[in-house]
C-alpha cells in the first residue's frame, strides 16, 4: 500500500465516522481497544523474551533510583525480581535492562 492510498483510505475512514450512529461508534470503540490491547500484549510478550529467569537486570524507579537484582520469574506482563537490598519488585519489561558489571 502506497502512502496515497493511505491517506485515501484514512480520508474515507474519516468519513465513514461522520455517518455512524452511537452504537456502531460503540462497537468500533471495543474493537479499537481489543486491537491496542493484543498489541501492547505482544510487544510485552516480545519484549520478555530477551530476559531469562537468574538474569541480571536493572532498571529506574519513578524517584530515579537505579535498582539492581535478579530475575525470579517472567510473568505475563512484567518480571518478577529480586532486588540486591532485598526488595521484590514486578516490572515491566520495557523499563528492563541487562545489568552492567558495575556496583
Amino acid at each position: 500500500m502506497n502512502s496515497k492510498q493511505t491517506i485515501l483510505d484514512r480520508e474515507l475512514f474519516a468519513e465513514a465516522l461522520r455517518h455512524m450512529g452511537e452504537e456502531d461508534l460503540l462497537y468500533l470503540n471495543r474493537m479499537v481497544i481489543e486491537r491496542l490491547n493484543l498489541l501492547a500484549q505482544v510487544k510485552s510478550t516480545v519484549q520478555l523474551a530477551q530476559f531469562t529467569e537468574g538474569d541480571r537486570v536493572e532498571f529506574t524507579t519513578n524517584q530515579g533510583v537505579i535498582k539492581r537484582g535478579t530475575i525470579v520469574r517472567l510473568n505475563k506482563k512484567t518480571a518478577s525480581l529480586r532486588t540486591d537490598d532485598g526488595q521484590d519488585w514486578k516490572v515491566s519489561p520495557s523499563l528492563l535492562r541487562k545489568a552492567s558489571d558495575r556496583t
